[in-house]
């Protein structure tokens, strides 16, 4: 669940945010809201890096890394990469 949070006491209403490219955020009532949370780029922090006030959060990076490792995420995209001929097969 890689996605940002807005804290709404933080926000100065800079509207850096609004330049994701994912259209993650829309602006609603003077403010950014996250409203396609799920479109967000996992380890994509763009808009907390631009945000002016600081108010973006997102989930940790480590636990996020212990989620990929429970879930065997890796080991999926590795298999995806091989087969796709993008990386080489271990030992051939």
């Amino acid at each position: 669940n890689w996605h940002p949070t807005i804290v709404e006491e933080k926000c100065v209403s800079c509207g850096m945010c609004m330049n994701c490219g994912k259209k993650v955020y829309e602006w609603v009532d003077g403010k950014p809201k996250v409203v396609r949370p799920n479109e967000c780029v996992v380890g994509c922090s763009t808009c907390a890096n631009l945000c002016q006030g600081s108010a973006i959060r997102f989930p940790r990076v480590k636990e996020i890394r212990t989620l990929y490792e429970q879930n065997k995420i890796w080991d999926a995209v590795k298999k995806d990469l091989i087969e796709k001929g993008v990386i080489p097969k271990q030992g051939g």
